[in-house]
């Protein structure tokens, strides 16, 4: 497989599990790892095994694991400031609380909290499906999109297996299937999108 030049190789190692996945970890290029399972192993070609390969590395080159930690990190701590600051707000103009908070700021700024930590939530979900593409378009061009929509096709045939545990199913090259507003909150595109969006890409 043909590498960034300007990146180290990451460490690669598989893990034992029948779903036919992979994902990308590590804050930094030069100290990065890429896990397969053993069933995408069995269950994919070379090729299509090596753009999945592709795909991560691109994760890793594009620094996509510290981005979205820093953008999770940023968008809690507007919502914790934000929040209080609407409690605030409503203490003192609607409740007339002079001095201190009374229990309005308090039920108040849980319910922004909430109601602000669900859009925080789709923000971050929509770069982690931005990023999705991008990892796509890599492999592509690493690769050659034709092995990236073979190895994308292949995931959509086995659309029912198990996925990755939760806190690792945003790193992972596919993840669940959603309808209707809860598409919001998926961290990948569907993947019949990511197959369109490379066939339209030129050669």
């Amino acid at each position: 497989m043909r590498r960034y030049a300007i990146l180290p190789r990451p460490k690669e190692t598989r893990f034992v599990a029948l779903l036919i996945n992979a994902f990308a970890t590590g804050m930094l290029r030069n100290n990065s790892l890429v896990a397969v399972s053993t069933g995408l192993l069995q269950g994919m070609t070379r090729d299509e095994a090596e753009a999945v390969l592709a795909h991560e590395v691109s994760h890793v080159a594009n620094g996509d694991m510290v981005t979205l930690a820093l953008i999770q990190g940023v968008v809690n701590t507007f919502v914790f400031f934000l929040s209080r600051v609407v409690g605030h707000i409503i203490d003192r103009l609607v409740f007339k609380t002079e001095r201190g908070h009374g229990p309005a700021y308090w039920v108040t700024t849980i319910i922004a909290q909430l109601v602000l930590g669900i859009l925080a939530t789709a923000i971050v979900m929509w770069f982690s499906r931005h990023r999705e593409y991008r990892a796509d378009a890599g492999a592509a061009y690493l690769e050659g999109k034709h092995k990236m929509i073979s190895a994308l096709e292949r995931l959509q045939k086995s659309a029912n297996q198990t996925h990755l545990p939760e806190q690792l199913e945003a790193f992972g090259i596919s993840g669940g299937m959603a309808t209707g507003l809860k598409r919001l909150f998926m961290s990948h595109p569907p993947l019949s999108e990511r197959i369109e969006v490379l066939r339209n890409i030129s050669n």
